[in-house]
């Protein structure tokens, strides 16, 4: 009886302990989760170690992880967003898929394949990997630029269609004429249109209540638990009407959308959907026939790296006819190109319902797994071509005889904005650049004049009045170049106090050895003040609580001094130290200090104390 109660602990143990070792090292290389979890599945099944041979079983299991994908998606569908967007989602989105599916599908038809069984993979091979997108945007912090919210907007649409399509694999075969009566059709066209009409109606006037009932017990495990229970029997009861259990949990996320509970269940069910979703991509990997793969190696990625061309050609060619420049519709096709998370749901759902041979279902989805190895490299490849052929943005004609002030400010981000605000505040002149076109329009809208110009550039810096202006202000994020404007304006504008945004404490170091005049770090104070607050939440008084956070300043000036040690500013004395810590403090409210101040000078003094006497 004990063996029977932990037999199952040996398997968990293998799969936690291959995805621990697969998926970080995969994400470390660039190849993301997904990827880490085909090849952790790969290395412990069949094909690899085989320490685990009963793959059907925990695919079952895992297929959860995509029925729980499908709730969150719904969750994230409001009504206001596919409505701002629903240009780009159902027209370029339903394009996309059309235009792929008949080219992939022709393929697959070319090379010997039955119209359902092409139908299928092309479907499966016109659908992207979502995850692997998001991840090559994210990494790329272009998720907002045009082409990204484009790519956005095709994913969002190919995972909205996963549904219909999924539903309708079962109505495809039973048109096949596998002997079923005409007369059992209507019968179950009834009962799921009877159980979608159920959920509908459930969702619309009971869900609600019920969710504030149990909100009221204060028992969050209930919570976790209604949430699994509204998501699994949704999926059970599609399931039992003949349609996917995907659909049922699609439907389930739509109805919560509009929810005041929809957050809370996103994040009780994330943690479940994650460990799942990836059991479900190591079942995947298991199944991989590694024999085919050894065998016909040669074949597969050509037939990958082609597919990829082919899919990247057709992408690329809809995102340039519907008005994406050329390099931005590259950029998407490429990213788009790896056959998605349901080809592995698709095919062997189509395979079930007779639409795919087996052997060829097996070569399909090693096909699919190889796109998907090959997309982040094929995306970050794109990317080096795109930005060496890709010409530079016109040059905007700035007119700056306007510019004047006593105060230049470089930059017109989160930052700058905050900056620029203070000023305008208190009455001070000043003129504003940044290079973000974007950024200039967004400025204008709310009634702000910012001039188009690079800080980098000497020329910008003169005409945009560097030379006249008192302070300059450099409130850009982009570190190297921030080192760079300083040298220069310190070097060409000798008269002119350089400020300076800055990272962190090497941004710092950077900085005062560019000779900047005074330099904070963008979250250092903001985070003392977080202190000082968090200290007074605990009883502290504030007489105690400021000479905490002035003795934390003290010492963080302490050791950017001793960093300092040997380098450009080695034996610093206190004129120096003076000279890098102006202008002189201004007034410090009861919680924020906006300088290192008279203070900091007392440390840069103890520190120098320290070095004389050991």
């Amino acid at each position: 009886m004990e063996h029977a109660n932990t037999s199952f602990l040996p398997s968990l143990l293998l799969f936690l302990g291959a995805a621990v070792i697969a998926v970080p090292v995969s994400k470390r290389i660039g190849l993301g989760a997904i990827l880490g979890y085909l090849i952790a599945g790969i290395a412990i099944g069949p094909s690899g170690l085989a320490l685990f041979t009963d793959t059907a079983s925990i695919q079952h299991i895992g297929e959860l992880g995509i029925v729980l994908l499908l709730f969150i998606i719904g969750l994230e569908l409001q009504v206001s967003r596919l409505l701002s967007m629903r240009r780009d989602i159902f027209g370029l989105g339903g394009l996309q898929l059309a235009v792929c599916t008949l080219v992939i599908g022709g393929i697959a038809h070319a090379f010997g394949m039955s119209i359902p069984g092409s139908a299928i993979t092309g479907i499966a091979f016109a659908l992207s990997a979502t995850a692997i997108a998001l991840q090559v945007l994210n990494e790329r912090g272009e998720l907002q630029a045009p082409y990204g919210q484009r790519s956005f907007a095709v994913l969002l649409f190919q995972d909205i269609s996963v549904v219909p399509i999924l539903a309708l694999v079962p109505l495809m075969a039973a048109e096949m004429g596998h002997g079923s009566a005409e007369g059992n059709g209507l019968v179950n066209g009834a009962i799921m249109v009877g159980s979608i009409v159920a959920v509908v109606l459930v969702g619309r006037f009971l869900l609600n209540p019920f969710f504030r009932l149990l909100a009221s017990t204060s028992a969050r495990e209930i919570m976790t638990a209604a949430a699994l229970l509204l998501v699994l029997g949704t999926a059970l009861l599609m399931q039992w009407a003949g349609m996917s259990m995907a659909l049922g949990a699609f439907l389930a996320g739509v109805l919560l959308a509009e929810s005041n509970f929809r957050h809370e269940l996103e994040a009780d069910i994330e943690p479940f959907r994650g460990l799942l979703l990836g059991l479900f991509f190591m079942s995947v990997g298991m199944d991989i026939n590694g024999a085919l793969l050894l065998h016909y190696w040669v074949l597969l990625v050509a037939l990958a790296l082609g597919l990829a061309v082919v899919k990247s050609a057709a992408i690329g060619a809809v995102f340039r006819l519907s008005g994406s420049p050329t390099f931005d519709a590259i950029r998407s096709g490429v990213l788009l190109s790896p056959a998605g998370e349901f080809a592995f749901v698709l095919i062997p759902l189509g395979t079930s319902y007779g639409l795919l041979a087996a052997d060829q279902s097996a070569f399909v989805k090693a096909l699919a797994a190889l796109t998907m190895l090959f997309g982040p490299l094929l995306a970050a490849g794109s990317e080096l071509i795109v930005k060496r052929y890709q010409p530079p943005p016109a040059e905007i004609e700035e007119d700056y005889s306007g510019a004047h002030g006593k105060v230049l400010v470089i930059g017109f981000g989160r930052f700058g904005q905050v900056v620029s605000q203070i000023l305008r505040t208190s009455g001070v002149e000043m003129t504003i650049i940044d290079k973000d076109v974007e950024m200039i329009d967004v400025a204008k809208r709310f009634g702000s004049k910012v001039y188009f110009g690079d800080g980098a550039r000497l020329d910008v810096l003169r005409a945009a009045g560097a030379g006249e202006a008192r302070v300059i202000c450099v409130a850009i994020d982009d570190r190297a170049e921030a080192v760079k404007i300083v040298e220069m304006a310190k070097t060409e504008f000798p008269l002119t106090e350089v400020f300076a945004r800055a990272y962190d404490r090497q941004h710092v170091l950077a900085l005062l050895t560019a000779g900047v005049d005074f330099h904070m770090r963008e979250t250092f104070e903001s985070a003392l003040a977080y202190g000082r607050y968090t200290l007074e939440a605990l009883g502290v008084d504030n007489q105690e609580a400021d000479e905490i956070i002035e003795d934390v300043r003290d010492r963080d000036a302490r050791r950017i001094v001793a960093q300092q040690q040997g380098g450009i500013y080695a034996g610093m004395d206190l004129v120096n130290s003076k000279r890098l810590m102006k202008p002189e403090p201004l007034e410090r409210p009861d919680t924020i200090g906006v300088t290192l101040n008279e203070e900091a000078v007392r440390a840069v003094e103890a520190a120098k104390e320290d070095e004389e006497t050991g």
